[in-house]
């Protein structure tokens, strides 16, 4: 029917004295099978095509069993005229719970019916199902006249409006009834018997898109990746190695202040390796390499390992005793917690370590890191096990809080954010701290974008860190960002097995609204 299609549009054309709708002359054919035909025709100027879009009304599922068999009401009231009335409680039974619900509810609006104690009684021996009828005629017609009626049914769910594709098409300049097939490929037989002279060729279309080519296609995390890489450059950030997802607790909590009882570091929130579960004590490859220290003409490799387990000692002191000005937690430390492996649970993991290193020659310093972190969240539309945290951090003397508001200005307004609200907040290793909002045009509300804050003596001063020297520490995930500039509100659809792979191939390269 398909290669014949193009011979029968030219015959019924020529037999026509003028333009035809091709979903009259062929309403049984689908709308693609329709376009290739026309599309064949019209690219050889045999024909003129335009295509029509419209609106119809079409029958639901429910709307066709309405139209064959009766409205609802109508079927209650069959039901009941023959049996002579019957009881409420076996309606359902009989006919089905929707048809009971709502046939039972038309047969009283209609006074088909009335309630004669705990049984249906009919009111009336014939009725007119006006229902059907009009579904019928939507069947017919594609319309209904009736717009209170046709608002009711779309309201039930009887009826929906549908786009229907037509083409209007005429004779065109090189209109003929024959319909001769082009060869599409010139051959070497063609070539070796001189058939390639009387074959009629098809056209090149230099139109036509080519075939797509398979390649590798960057995830949207990616390319906002780049975005923020290239902001932190600009700002004169280093980034700081990120490849260690095993941490230990000393690392991911301990050196941070944050102590051994806090609800960070229970199971239903953190993920704890079980194989092996816990980290050897410290040794020299868990300190300063000795390339560093060559480098930095600093203390021998034998040293270093003396000056990392002093570090451990003044961790565990400030914590249980109060060390450098501090009082402490006022628990016993358990250097056995300490040493347990955990799937880091944010990349201040790393600036911890930076920032030890950098105690070994201190000087003014910027950090930055972009990587992966984990939790154990419930998964839903906006949490994950495992998302992307964008971590800052700048050690310099004599830097105040205001210093700090006014960097996050500047770093957020180079993402387009301007509108911003800093409000006071707790965390363990930074005092003061500050939550940082945005208003969200989008949503019309103040939505939390970051945290930030100065760290606090008891993390730096065991790092043999000066007392005068100051170190500002923010951070903000980046699947965010991310979901806003693609438009996804589900974050199941931008990270893990659920995401759509045309979703990561055909998105461009996404622009943050510089400023």
């Amino acid at each position: 029917m398909a290669e014949d299609l193009p011979h029968q549009v030219l015959s019924k054309l020529d037999a026509a004295n003028g333009p035809l709708l091709t979903s009259e002359i062929f309403p049984e054919l689908s709308y693609i099978t329709i376009k290739s035909a026309v599309d064949r025709l019209r690219s050889r100027e045999f024909i003129t095509a335009e295509q029509l879009d419209r609106l119809e009304i079409g029958l639901t599922d429910e709307g066709q069993d309405i139209a064959e068999n009766g409205s609802f009401g109508a079927r209650v009231f069959q039901l009941v005229s023959q049996l002579d009335g019957l009881k409420i409680k076996d309606l359902p039974s009989k006919v089905g719970p929707q048809v009971a619900k709502f046939g039972q509810a038309d047969g009283f609006k209609n006074k088909w019916l009335k309630k004669d104690g705990d049984s249906l009684k009919p009111l009336t021996k014939n009725i007119d199902d006006k229902v059907q009828k009009q579904l019928q005629e939507v069947k017919t017609t594609k319309s209904l006249g009736d717009a209170a009626a046709l608002k009711e049914f779309k309201k039930r769910q009887y009826v929906t409006d549908r786009k229907v594709f037509d083409f209007r098409i005429a004779k065109g300049k090189n209109f003929s009834t024959e319909f001769v097939k082009e060869e599409t490929d010139l051959t070497a037989e063609m070539l070796a018997t001189g058939a390639w002279k009387s074959v009629k060729l098809k056209p090149y279309n230099f139109k036509a898109k080519g075939a797509p080519t398979p390649s590798g296609a960057l995830h949207p995390l990616n390319k906002v990746r780049a975005e923020f890489r290239d902001i932190f450059f600009e700002m004169g950030f280093e980034e700081m190695p990120t490849n260690r997802f095993v941490e230990t607790g000393f690392w991911n909590f301990d050196a941070l202040f944050v102590p051994q009882q806090h609800p960070a570091r229970d199971l239903q929130d953190t993920f704890y390796i079980s194989d092996p579960p816990r980290a050897d004590p410290p040794r020299e490859d868990t300190g300063l390499k000795d390339a560093d220290a060559r480098k930095h003409k600093r203390k021998s490799s034998k040293e270093n390992v003396l000056n990392y387990e002093q570090y451990w000692k003044d961790v565990a002191a400030v914590h249980q005793d109060g060390k450098f000005g501090s009082i402490g937690y006022r628990y016993t430390w358990d250097p056995e917690e300490s040493l347990r492996l955990v799937l880091r649970t944010h990349t201040t993991a790393i600036s911890t370590y930076m920032l030890y290193k950098l105690a070994q020659n201190p000087r003014p310093a910027r950090y930055f890191s972009i990587d992966r972190v984990f939790r154990n969240e419930t998964v839903d539309q906006t949490h994950l096990a495992e998302f992307h945290q964008v971590e800052g951090v700048i050690a310099d003397y004599g830097l105040t809080l205001g210093g700090l508001i006014g960097f996050m200005e500047v770093f957020f307004g180079k993402m387009g954010i301007t509108n911003l609200r800093f409000k006071p907040a707790y965390n363990p290793y930074t005092e003061p701290s500050m939550e940082i909002f945005s208003y969200h045009e989008g949503l019309k509300k103040w939505v939390e974008i970051g945290n930030s804050g100065m760290f606090r003596p008891e993390m730096l001063e065991p790092m043999g860190l000066p007392k005068d020297m100051r170190i500002y520490g923010w951070g903000l995930s980046l699947e965010r960002p991310t979901m806003i500039k693609y438009g996804v509100n589900n974050i199941r659809e931008l990270l893990g097995h659920k995401v759509n792979l045309n979703f990561i191939e055909e998105n461009p390269a996404v622009r943050l609204d510089k400023d």
